[in-house]
């Protein structure tokens, strides 16, 4: 994708998605293909919902990955984590989606998700997950 041709980064009127379904995460080329080095994105203010009581999940959610040919462009990323807001989803499941759609959305040489959630009950959950699998 052309620099040109994101369509959030710079356009302040854009709406949060109501799901991670309707999300879109944009792409740009990596600037050193080849080259292995990480990129890590930190948002330590991430909510979903839960989807037995309706409460909601709050965590800090870690993303490092070694790109490949393509980066994730970081508005489109606020966007999509942002979208997980009104969703009911367990921990564990929202980490491995998160996974599995930036490894379908830019293909990379290695990707973690790590979210730390807040506690519930006395017990603090982190869920990691990672691509390849190994």
């Amino acid at each position: 994708m052309n620099p040109t041709d994101l369509t959030l980064l710079g356009h302040s009127e854009n709406r949060l998605p109501a799901s991670p379904d309707e999300a879109q995460l944009e792409t740009f080329d990596n600037c050193r293909p080849g080259r292995r080095f990480w990129i890590t994105l930190d948002c330590p203010e991430f909510s979903s919902l839960c989807p037995v009581t309706g409460q909601p999940d709050t965590a800090h959610i870690v993303i490092r990955y070694i790109p490949a040919e393509r980066c994730v462009e970081t508005k489109s990323l606020k966007f999509y984590l942002a979208s997980f807001r009104n969703t009911p989803a367990f921990n564990e499941v929202v980490v491995n989606r998160i996974l599995d759609d930036l490894v379908e959305a830019l293909d990379p040489t290695e990707l973690t998700v790590s979210g730390k959630f807040g506690a519930r009950g006395g017990i603090q959950l982190t869920c990691e997950a990672k691509h390849p699998e190994g």
